[in-house]
């Protein structure tokens, strides 16, 4: 029998006694403090993967590109030589590659004129991951014979032109090869409105067929601006990127995302650096408040350590018995703490009772991560963390004298 823990289970506060109260509330504090550290995990994680698919679908998790020394916003065309874009199929990491290229352009409807930027894309395009961005109407059908003269618009765009699907816009495109420079319309249909919240997506850019962009500038079907990568794990993005400067021509530059709207990433980066601080706070109170609760607890039990001592129970004994007591408080603590933290997010998840401004969160709702590897690391090192605490209230039994404690009153 482990006598040590036989009496620490033993050891409770009757009625509304002091360290009854204490207990309730250390109880408390641990599961409202591991409640609030899964919720934030949770939502920070919603947080960045719904901001990040959001960009990789958008633009893939790596760019490659021609390499030049203006800075122009329409791509230098090249033709893809390198097996690693021709036949990416016998690259384990790369799970799709697509062309695009991109072509500067007036977007008119019969009330607004707008800057836009043409993104035109070809049938290799992952409709199913940009799907998720799609609000109204649906993606264009590409055509067999030229090219579609269909098109997707943003929804904050389409308030902008007061236009929306299955209404024609007008498309001006300058001619830089004619002299004087003239100008060409094209005139195309709305089938669709996309929706990202990021404004260097929604505010600027429209998608089309790559044929229309090929056939303004005069370039053949093989011809392309760049190539969009996806890769199967995205913890393998560097992985892919040193395999583009290995395997592709010198004349070609490989470029991550997470690089090209490195303001995102590194604004995430500083969310999650909070949040560290954030849970270290909590996770400090909570510790706090169970070394507080064992020492009330040794004060009020004074005469009972002063009996063991006199009946023969070492330091390591009595001390162990208190160390037991603060974990079976903090399980009770953990176990409603994962209740509460796991029911609340489930409800956000499944309702979406809590909306955000899309303006300045970039989604509508609090979004929920489910990642059970963070919740399980998260519950063992609260109870680690503070079952080591636990150890240093319990020092003060070696300075009390049996007959002492026994007198004590």
């Amino acid at each position: 029998m482990n006598l040590s823990y036989y009496i620490s289970k033993r050891l409770k506060s009757h009625g509304n006694s002091f360290s009854s109260i204490v207990h309730t509330i250390a109880t408390a504090s641990i599961c409202i403090g591991l409640a609030v550290m899964l919720i934030s995990v949770m939502i920070l994680g919603g947080f960045t993967s719904t901001i990040e698919n959001k960009i990789y679908s958008f633009s893939g998790h790596l760019q490659v590109v021609k390499f030049t020394l203006n800075n122009a916003i329409e791509e230098s065309p090249f033709v893809p030589k390198s097996k690693l874009l021709t036949a990416p199929q016998e690259f384990e990491e790369i799970r799709h590659i697509q062309e695009y290229s991109h072509k500067a352009t007036l977007l008119k409807s019969d009330q607004e004129v707008h800057g836009v930027l043409l993104k035109g894309v070809g049938p290799s395009f992952d409709i199913a991951s940009f799907s998720q961005n799609i609000v109204e109407g649906k993606f264009f059908t590409f055509s067999d014979s030229t090219y579609s003269r269909e098109i997707l618009i943003s929804k904050k765009m389409s308030r902008i032109m007061r236009v929306g699907v299955d209404d024609k816009v007008i498309l001006n495109f300058m001619d830089f090869n004619t002299t004087p420079p003239s100008l060409r319309t094209r005139r195309l249909l709305v089938t669709g409105l996309y929706e990202t919240g990021l404004e260097d997506f929604d505010d600027h850019i429209i998608i089309g067929d790559i044929g229309l962009i090929r056939r303004l500038n005069n370039w053949n079907d093989s011809l392309v601006g760049g190539y969009e990568i996806f890769v199967k794990d995205v913890s393998q993005i560097a992985k892919v990127e040193r395999l583009l400067y290995d395997q592709l021509e010198y004349d070609l530059y490989p470029q991550k995302v997470s690089d090209k709207y490195i303001q995102f990433f590194d604004w995430m980066k500083l969310i999650v650096k909070n949040e560290v601080i954030f849970l270290a706070i909590i996770t400090f109170v909570a510790c706090f408040n169970m070394a507080s609760v064992l020492l009330i607890m040794i004060m009020e039990r004074t005469q009972m350590i002063g009996l063991l001592k006199a009946m023969g129970a070492n330091n390591k004994l009595v001390r162990k018995i208190f160390v037991y007591r603060g974990m079976l408080l903090m399980g009770k603590g953990m176990l409603f703490g994962n209740l509460l933290g796991i029911g609340l997010a489930y409800i956000q998840d499944k309702f979406k009772i809590v909306p955000l401004d899309p303006q300045n969160y970039y989604m509508e709702f609090v979004p929920i991560q489910w990642d059970w590897s963070m919740v399980i690391i998260l519950n063992l090192l609260t109870f680690l963390i503070i079952s080591l605490v636990l150890f240093l209230p319990t020092r003060i039994i070696t300075s009390i004298s049996p007959i002492q404690s026994i007198r004590f009153d």
